[in-house]
């Protein structure tokens, strides 16, 4: 079915639509081949809370960006290549339902839609797009992704050092490698994660050691990728790293 949507009409008139809401700032989507295969709203759990985030999925690619005027004008785009995703379902938990997670190696997010079944539909279109170009091109699935980050709000105290308490001064950090919230002390050292950015990032003094020594394995953050509580913020709470994620994020 999807080889019979390539190069019909009605398929380069929705590409065409979805290239036009994300005006001149977003990079051209048409190209032989590609089939838009569904798009919808879905909640994408951010650093500090949940947004509502327009998706794209394609046969090979995953697009997403903000909603300015639904169905008509969006920006910031993201674009993620299908063969290096994969997915894995998260339990609900709270106000959190119907989520599963999308990870990369350059990013990983969680994201949630409105019903299971919902969940379920966006869950099986994207495993049959990877597979599909996995077994075209003959490669294997990553086994390479970054880390989920830990929210902002479940995190009042830096989780390395356990002391160091979030306040206006003491902002928050992120370790790229782990994922984990931590004070500005605890991650003043830089490593290369080639997957991640060109130029090396902030990482936590755990992490930093273990890479450092090769046991990059045993770097993995112990905790699961799911999360126990509604994400809740707060006036004061004051996040830094924005350089480094969409300022939206």
């Amino acid at each position: 079915m999807v080889d019979r949507l390539a190069n019909s009409e009605a398929n380069t008139r929705r590409i065409s639509i979805v290239e036009n809401c994300f005006g001149a700032a977003g990079q051209p989507l048409t190209i032989p081949g590609r089939v838009l295969i569904g798009e919808g709203v879905l909640t994408k759990l951010c650093r500090k809370k949940p947004k509502a985030r327009q998706f794209f999925l394609f046969n090979d690619i995953l697009v997403y960006g903000n909603i300015v005027i639904q169905k008509k004008k969006y920006n910031k785009q993201h674009i993620i290549p299908l063969e290096n995703v994969t997915i894995d379902s998260i339990q609900d938990e709270g106000d959190l339902r119907n989520g599963w997670l999308i990870k990369t190696p350059t990013k990983s997010f969680a994201v949630y839609a409105a019903t299971a079944t919902e969940k379920s539909e966006w869950m099986n279109h994207i495993n049959k797009c990877v597979s599909d170009l996995l077994s075209k091109s003959g490669k294997t699935p990553s086994n390479e992704h970054a880390a989920v980050w830990v929210p902002d709000s479940e995190a009042t105290v830096c989780m390395r050092c356990q002391k160091a308490k979030f306040t206006p001064v003491n902002r928050r950090h992120h370790c790229r490698k782990c994922g984990f919230v931590v004070c500005g002390p605890c991650s003043e050292k830089r490593f290369l994660l080639p997957s991640q950015s060109s130029k090396p990032v902030r990482i936590c003094d755990f992490c930093y050691d273990l890479l450092s020594t090769g046991e990059m394995t045993a770097c993995q953050s112990t905790r699961s990728d799911s999360y126990s509580q509604s994400p809740k913020s707060s006036p004061n709470d004051v996040s830094d790293d924005d350089e480094d994620e969409d300022s939206s994020d």
